[in-house]
């Protein structure tokens, strides 16, 4: 049995991806078959993905072959701060990888305080 995505992988993918666009419902759709194949080094959570594509079906991206950024999303903190985004990326409609990135040198900006943000931003709005 594949083991399941780390706690925070999945938990940004979720936040990121809305079930009701239709790519996103697909590529959610590959998030049970994903695997992290690395992490950046800096301490960011960036993670690299593997995907059995013969388990799953590409999401309609239009990107042929190519990589296209399938999410984003700006990165506020609770004093309206924007220390960095966050973005899934796809590579000929298949989850390919998670990237976190980090405008301050004042705020850290990790994959578990990207979810801590991206949480408290759907609450607010």
């Amino acid at each position: 049995m594949p083991e399941p995505l780390p706690a925070d992988v999945a938990d940004v993918l979720a936040e990121l991806l809305d079930p009701a666009d239709p790519v996103h419902a697909v590529l959610l759709g590959q998030v049970p078959h994903l695997r992290v194949t690395g992490r950046c080094g800096c301490g960011c959570g960036t993670a690299d993905f593997v995907l059995d594509t013969g388990e799953v079906e590409p999401a309609p991206t239009g990107d042929g072959p190519g990589t296209v950024v399938a999410a984003e999303a700006p990165l506020l903190t609770e004093t309206g701060e924007c220390p960095g985004e966050v973005l899934v990326f796809t590579q000929g409609g298949y989850l390919s990888w998670l990237e976190v990135c980090s405008w301050s040198d004042d705020i850290e900006v990790t994959l578990a305080a990207a979810r801590d943000w991206l949480r408290a931003a759907r609450r607010t709005s």
